[in-house]
């Protein structure tokens, strides 16, 4: 059995007794060993299931988010729909309106019913919603099927990072929520070549291979139904809501298959919660805005500036080969694949550092360096230095770094909030941030690529860079050190007993 010395996590002495696992008192109050049990745990089968389950959606994400901006071309050539830049544009911010209301209404019901149920709530969401997008015979109805897409995409965004901190341990924990949000480029890369092959005019006409592309999206996303049958609900969030024995169950079962038996009987630490239905919204807002409000600065902060970041620059990419560079619409797919490696790439290989060299260096390492190469990339683009591969090179280094930099906002957010507020402060956070860097971003750009002049593109880059920079300095002096410890340690249940 391979098992790790843990972190006290209660001040109760009950620990250094062999009791059961989940004791109860009639005052609904649990004495339990679950969280130590979980973080106990060497990486497994069932913890790489679980990345596997939940890193599809976010592939799902990239396809979406790819084939949005890969197609753009073609949308403007569809003699149906006949989009202008601006229109692309607000399709764009339309997808991400939609993900920032789904993130909040389903993150709220993530806090109050589960992580599971959400699961194949979003999901069913999403795939309709992109299905119906490809049968589009408007601008206003393909923008409101991307609403509707975004909406599903943002719930899953609360439900799946919740179920990541709740059900890793806490040693792999860096990591793996990078690399699970990383793989986003993996779908983008596959977004990629499904453009490139769906908008070659010699094999689908111009009105229908970009119908097909969203078909493709809806077709994968029916894989994910038998996939999700793989992650059990969160039990963290069982011993809270009032089912401490389902709980204990799938931990059980999750130890037998991780390491042949179970530590019910081991001397474990253990925590001490007064069980709950639910936590009102007047709890959740105490919780955030006074008792936590310097950690939710920091996660607004590095939310809002890689939302600008990423959105402003990946959405409008398209366009910029296109109308600056002359490449054709159905050759932008070439393009990508790099831009996706480097994507990847980086969190995959930058990920352990956020373990060991812990989350406030790195935060602040890949936010900086991120912001001064999009402004150094920027001027190279403004006065005609770069050629098309030349900047698509740059933009692969450039989100090398801001690829980890990104999918840690996430992380901060997830692990730094008490349990039961932990989907909803993802979602609120990930709202608002979107709703400010992420909703603006997109149709900004456009309008400046609209404009025709390199300069206008250079200071809308300009400012996303610095936007970097400064969540860069804010998390250095405010970012909390969560490596390697316990989410009860890093911020405790409110409805943890003394």
């Amino acid at each position: 059995m391979d098992l790790q010395g843990t972190q006290r996590i209660t001040a109760s002495d009950d620990g250094a007794r062999a009791a059961a696992p989940v004791a109860q008192d009639n005052d609904r109050v649990i004495e339990t060993s679950i969280p130590t049990r979980l973080d106990n745990l060497s990486w497994s089968g069932f913890h790489t299931r679980v990345v596997l389950a939940l890193g599809i959606t976010w592939i799902l994400d990239g396809l979406e988010v790819t084939l949005a901006g890969a197609l753009s071309g073609a949308l403007k050539e569809s003699p149906t729909l006949q989009f202008s830049n601006f229109d692309v544009g607000l399709a764009n911010s339309a997808y991400l309106a939609g993900a920032v209301l789904g993130a909040l209404g389903f993150g709220w019901l993530t806090d109050r019913i589960g992580r599971k149920k959400l699961f194949f709530i979003t999901l069913a969401v999403y795939l309709t919603a992109t299905a119906a997008t490809a049968l589009s015979w408007s601008v206003t109805s393909y923008a409101l099927f991307r609403f509707l897409t975004g909406a599903g995409i943002g719930g899953e965004y609360t439900a799946i990072n919740s179920t990541i901190q709740e059900l890793v341990p806490a040693r792999y924990r860096g990591w793996t929520d990078l690399v699970i949000n990383g793989s986003f480029w993996i779908g983008a890369a596959m977004g990629a070549v499904a453009a490139i092959v769906l908008l070659d005019p010699a094999w689908f006409a111009p009105d229908h291979g970009w119908r097909l592309a969203y078909l493709t999206g809806a077709c994968l996303g029916l894989v994910v139904f038998v996939m999700r049958m793989w992650i059990p609900e969160s039990p963290r969030w069982l011993m809270i809501h009032g089912r401490p024995d389902q709980a204990h169950a799938i931990v059980d079962e999750i130890e037998q298959s991780v390491v042949g038996c179970t530590q019910a009987e081991l001397m474990l630490p253990k925590i001490r919660l007064r069980m709950r239905d639910h936590t009102p919204l007047r709890e959740v807002a105490h919780t955030l805005f006074y008792v936590y409000r310097q950690r939710s600065l920091v996660g607004l902060v590095l939310m809002a500036s890689q939302a600008f970041f990423y959105n402003a620059i990946f959405f409008t990419f398209a366009l910029v080969l296109t109308d600056f560079f002359g490449i054709p619409s159905n050759h932008v797919g070439w393009y990508i694949l790099p831009f996706a490696a480097g994507n990847f790439l980086g969190p995959l290989l930058l990920g352990r550092l956020f373990d060991t060299l812990g989350r406030r260096t790195m935060i602040a390492f890949t936010y900086g360096v991120s912001g001064v190469l999009l402004a150094l990339s920027g001027y190279l683009f403004s006065i005609g230095a770069l050629s098309a591969q030349t900047q698509t090179i740059a933009w692969m280094v450039i989100l090398f770094f801001a690829s980890p930099a990104a999918s840690a906002a996430y992380l901060t957010v997830s692990e730094t909030f008490p349990l039961e507020v932990r989907a909803l402060a993802i979602a609120l956070f990930y709202a608002v941030g979107t709703g400010i860097g992420g909703v603006v971003g997109p149709a900004l750009f456009g309008a400046l690529i609209d404009t025709g002049s390199r300069t206008s593109v250079f200071a809308g880059y300009l400012f996303g860079a610095a936007l970097m920079i400064a969540a860069a300095a804010i998390a250095w002096r405010y970012c909390i050190a969560a490596e390697r410890r316990s989410l009860e340690s890093v911020a405790r249940p409110l409805a943890c007993v003394e």
